[in-house]
């Protein structure tokens, strides 16, 4: 991933499987950016996106007794040359459910860049 918004998707993806918000964050524009998740209250927004989403994320983790995430990327699916560009890429994450191995691949992540 050499362009410079895969470079951004790859530097989150990096910060997430480290468990370090703070790189996350470095990687993520802050003034208008979001997280948009199937997990509630769904949507992250602003300044704080980034920190509000890994905390939600780790507290539904504990409660649901998931651990040890880990997120792979494949090849981009589309990565728009535009100024109002988005990225797609494929994505499979592996985690810990409760003593059980979960792998869920294939799944298109997409970052508006």
């Amino acid at each position: 991933m050499s362009d410079t918004r895969l470079q951004a998707v790859q530097a989150y993806t990096d910060g997430l499987n480290a468990n370090d918000p703070a790189a996350m964050a470095a990687a993520f524009v802050p003034v208008d950016g979001a997280i948009l998740d199937g997990m509630a209250p769904h949507l992250w927004v602003g300044p704080t996106a980034v920190a509000d989403w890994y905390r939600d994320v780790t507290a539904e983790s504990e409660h649901r007794g998931a651990s040890d995430y880990r997120f792979t990327l494949g090849e981009p699916l589309h990565n728009g040359t535009t100024d109002d560009a988005y990225v797609v890429v494929p994505a499979t994450m592996t985690f810990d459910l409760n003593g059980t191995q979960i792998t869920q691949a294939g799944a298109g992540s997409s970052w508006r860049c």
